[in-house]
């Protein structure tokens, strides 16, 4: 995956920008606050039809104007193709794919496939769960359309479910006549999405050792298995049947402990990977040095895995990581995007060797 051309008008801070990249690395350089990073998020807003620094789309909006327009040439292995995207103050976004208008914003998941590396993510094993649930469903959401189908599925009968619990107390009637119905509904998306993260942790687990292996010279052994809600075999877990029912009966088991908690106290959204170092939970154990090199592992194995599957290697987006590594790491993570689209945010101009663009105030010029 290649974004060629991207072109933007009233997004953040940026009133007008018309910006080609190369195949290869790509720095932003400039102070901060002047728009590097907004860049970055058009693209991601692209590929993902959702930002990764707000839920709110009138924020992308630049103030004073009424539309905001980004629109994005990539080239796959076959062709070179467009998505366009046009936000409206009050208004349903508009999103097209070679012209031809998405019915639904799901649809642009996975047609320009993108990894998304941050300072937050450094975070990602000393975090908590959501963090890692998040991990995964943005990278199995750009791989396989039908989790991001059930994700969705799950989401809406879970926000139902939960809204029936909390009103238990006052229409216990309702929440009788319905649960079994919410529950069922839950329990086949849990089903689908449980099997597609089994499976994934897997792979991440080879790529994330394969990763560190090189990092480390092999002196350290990391560890990632994928951690249910509820207790599931490895071989009930690729029986779609046999998950479903486990994830009914444990929705259907203690009501009233969920009515007195307010909410859904099992399922998919509860999951969690466990990461280990050397047999030791990372996060309790691995210093702050290991526990990023665990996280940019995790991120560059997301790369890996993208393209075992699909065929396609995604384009990758560091914003401002590089700072926060260290040399060796730095080191490290420069080799490994050799031959990659790479598309860089700092504040360092001599960051790298690549094709450099200086950005001052939403203005972007190449040097």
């Amino acid at each position: 995956m290649i974004c060629k051309r991207i072109q933007i008008s009233n997004f953040r801070n940026i009133e007008t920008a018309d910006v080609r990249f190369a195949d290869g690395v790509n720095i932003l350089a400039g102070a901060n606050a002047q728009g590097k990073t907004n860049l970055l998020e058009a693209v991601f807003y692209v590929a993902l039809g959702k930002s990764f620094r707000t839920s709110h789309d009138e924020d992308l909006i630049r103030f004073g104007a009424e539309l905001c327009k980004i629109s994005m040439d990539y080239a796959d292995s076959q062709r070179e193709q467009n998505i366009t995207v046009r936000l409206m103050a009050g208004k349903r976004r508009r999103i097209e794919h070679n012209r031809v208008r998405l019915a639904k914003v799901s649809e642009v998941v996975g047609l320009f496939r993108t990894v998304l590396f941050c300072p937050e993510h450094l975070s990602l094993v000393k975090d908590g769960p959501a963090e890692r649930r998040g991990f995964l469903d943005v990278a199995i959401s750009q791989i396989y359309p039908n989790y991001l189908r059930s994700l969705q599925n799950y989401n809406q009968a879970l926000k139902q479910r939960n809204r029936l619990i909390r009103d238990a107390e006052s229409d216990r009637r309702t929440f009788d006549e319905t649960a079994e119905m919410w529950s069922a509904q839950l329990a086949h998306e849990a089903a689908i999405i449980a099997q597609y993260r089994w499976r994934y942790v897997e792979k991440l687990q080879a790529a994330v050792r394969a990763c560190f292996e090189e990092m480390t010279d092999g002196k350290e052994v990391p560890n990632t298995v994928y951690e249910p809600s509820i207790h599931i075999e490895a071989a009930a877990c690729e029986d779609a049947a046999a998950t479903e029912k486990l994830y009914f009966e444990k929705l259907m088991s203690n009501h009233e402990r969920e009515i007195a908690a307010g909410s859904t106290l099992w399922g998919t959204h509860k999951d969690d990977i466990r990461i280990d170092l050397n047999g030791k939970p990372a996060r309790l154990f691995a210093s702050q040095g290991q526990q990023r090199s665990l996280a940019l592992a995790m991120k560059l194995a997301e790369g890996a895995i993208c393209q075992e599957i699909c065929g396609e290697v995604p384009a990758f987006l560091f914003d401002d990581v590089f700072s926060e590594l260290d040399a060796a790491r730095r080191a490290y993570l420069s080799e490994k995007i050799r031959g990659k689209q790479v598309i860089i945010t700092s504040c360092e101009p001599s960051l790298a060797a690549g094709k450099h663009i200086r950005v001052e105030n939403g203005t972007y010029t190449e040097e």
